[in-house]
């Protein structure tokens, strides 16, 4: 591969996705040499474009970090699907494509003529993938839903929380950003090896329950194997004790600021982190105690052990503790913010994030690419598009529309 080249170059990606999962997918791609047309549309605006944060100061379409960070490196085309004219573009944008990307709801992929036997009548090499919230059969195929609704109808809501409290989730869309955007990438890349040595295309689908199930594989395990229903733990785990994040003190002496408080997260999975714990702390008498004296008693007085942890660490500086308990062997990590994150350290200097220059937020860290390639690293070539920012462009350079068609289109609000 010539020197500078990236994997994908020369791998062509029509994106008719929307939210998370999707369109994460579809910038991975575009990370590693793809060319990404996210089709979008103003009649129903990605809601994702319109979710905090913000940057400072500005508002619109274009500003959202949310969106902006899992959209870079991609062109930008707005077309009215509900049209019979815009329906006929998308299926130019497929004949000019190798991988075409949905996760829309079946009913909506069916109403815009973008079902697999449509789109494979189009261009018959296509990779089409995709990513059905439920599947495209069985009784729930057109439930609708996002990553707030998978964590609950998966079971990580249920095993998430304080014991005797209601599930509170993950705090985040989990499976959009990691589960699903990642089997939905391992996939294409599979159907694009398998193109390569057959010359045939195919139909990939990501149902997004199913691939969100997955990791929970050790709770369905244990209820299979033993009968048990895993609850909520906090952050307790059945066997290590202590294992949880105990709070430090403040980064602003005298500060009661959420935003400046510090916290250490301990584990002890082991006797020799134990007693490595117990030397660090000074040798309390408390944690002489015989009742502490083996792993099953200090699980069964966890909540007291706790306790005299919280209190030795509670004017403590986080990131020096941290650093004096790895050295003793104890696994310790200080709990970061996105402040403490974007100053890391270590993130610093193996380049994670990458700052691009965007139209109208300014400068703005992203996230990098996600794995690393020895001879062919990814990299982020441009910020996430403004709305519509290449509408022309794709009309005329791919789909091959001359500009009287184009202004034609956007007078008849086929283009948007």
């Amino acid at each position: 591969m010539a020197e500078g080249r990236l994997p994908l170059d020369g791998i062509k990606v029509a994106d008719f996705s929307w939210f998370g999962a999707g369109p994460i997918c579809a910038e991975h791609l575009a990370t590693f040499g793809a060319t990404v047309v996210r089709v979008e549309s103003e009649t129903r605006i990605d809601s994702l474009r319109t979710v905090q944060p913000f940057a400072k100061g500005k508002t619109g379409y274009n500003v959202s970090g949310y969106f902006n960070n899992y959209n870079a490196g991609k062109l930008d085309l707005t077309l009215n699907l509900n049209t019979e004219k815009g329906q006929e573009l998308a299926h130019r944008l497929v004949a000019w494509a190798d991988v075409f990307l949905t996760n829309f709801t079946p009913r909506v992929v069916e109403r815009w003529g973008l079902t697999y036997d449509r789109v494979s009548a189009t261009n018959p090499q296509i990779i089409a993938a995709y990513q059905p919230m439920q599947g495209y059969d069985g009784p729930h195929r057109d439930f609708l839903g996002f990553g707030q609704v998978l964590t609950p109808v998966t079971g990580y809501n249920h095993l998430s929380g304080f014991p005797q409290r209601p599930p509170i989730g993950l705090g985040t869309n989990y499976p959009d950003y990691v589960i699903n955007p990642g089997h939905t990438l391992i996939a294409i890349l599979a159907a694009l090896r398998y193109r390569r040595r057959t010359g045939k295309g195919q139909r990939i689908e990501c149902a997004q329950l199913e691939s969100s199930v997955c990791p929970l594989a050790p709770a369905i395990f244990d209820y299979t194997a033993n009968g048990r229903v895993q609850e909520r733990a906090g952050n307790g785990l059945p066997y290590a004790a202590p294992h949880n994040a105990f709070k430090c003190a403040p980064l602003n002496p005298g500060s009661s600021a959420p935003a400046d408080e510090q916290w250490i997260a301990i584990a002890c999975f082991s006797e020799a982190e134990w007693e490595a714990l117990v030397e660090a702390m000074g040798g309390p008498d408390w944690a002489k105690d015989a009742k502490l004296s083996s792993a099953a008693g200090r699980k069964e007085h966890e909540a007291e052990l706790e306790q005299h942890i919280g209190a030795w660490t509670a004017d403590k500086e986080a990131r020096a503790l941290m650093e004096e308990l790895q050295a003793r062997g104890v696994p310790a990590g200080v709990v970061q913010s996105a402040r403490e994150m974007l100053a890391d350290e270590h993130l610093k200097e193996r380049g994670y994030y990458v700052y691009l220059d965007h139209p109208e937020t300014g400068r703005s860290a992203y996230d990098g690419p996600p794995f690393k390639l020895s001879k062919t690293p990814g990299r982020l070539r441009a910020p996430a598009p403004l709305l519509g920012e290449h509408t022309e462009y794709v009309c005329r350079e791919i789909l091959g529309l001359s500009d009287e068609e184009v202004a034609d289109l956007l007078i008849e609000g086929v283009l948007q």
